[in-house]
């Protein structure tokens, strides 16, 4: 399984794992977010950054997963109503430190907060499996500056 993630390009050229918390972890749970299609991790990374300071700095990661690697699935239906309101981070991240303390799965397959059709993987980069975690590609990300124009209008 490909996932893809877009970052800053002096962060593009390793599977890095801050450390700091996001939805699904508290911080120092270092973990990968990464997305199921590029337009979904473009629209994740819009939302991260409020649509603003994209330029020619970026870059697409493309990781492959592990043929037949274990993980876990949240549904939408497992989470609370106001699941995607950045105050309700606690109640998401205590799904996932779950998943991150227990070690046995490597990915925690989530729904996204900008898409909940569409879905995230969260990567333990502390799972027995993560070394088979590769990233075979670094794309050069070109950003629609139409995008960034009409959330500024809204702003």
């Amino acid at each position: 399984m490909l996932v893809y993630r877009i970052v800053h390009k002096k962060y593009s050229n390793s599977l890095f794992a801050s450390g700091l918390e996001g939805r699904w972890n508290s911080e120092g749970k270092k973990v990968i977010y990464a997305a199921e299609s590029i337009s979904l991790a473009y629209l994740e990374t819009m939302a991260y950054r409020k649509g603003f300071g994209f330029n020619f700095d970026f870059r697409i990661m493309v990781i492959k997963l592990p043929n037949n690697f274990s993980h876990t699935t949240v549904e939408t239906l497992q989470l609370p109503s106001d699941w995607r309101d950045f105050r309700s981070y606690k109640e998401c991240q205590a799904i996932g430190n779950i998943w991150f303390d227990e070690g046995i799965h490597l990915g925690l397959k989530v729904p996204s907060a900008v898409v909940p059709e569409n879905y995230n993987m969260v990567i333990n980069t502390y799972h027995k499996d993560f070394k088979k975690v590769k990233l075979i590609e670094v794309l050069n990300f070109i950003p629609d500056q139409r995008l960034e124009e009409i959330i500024k209008e809204y702003k």
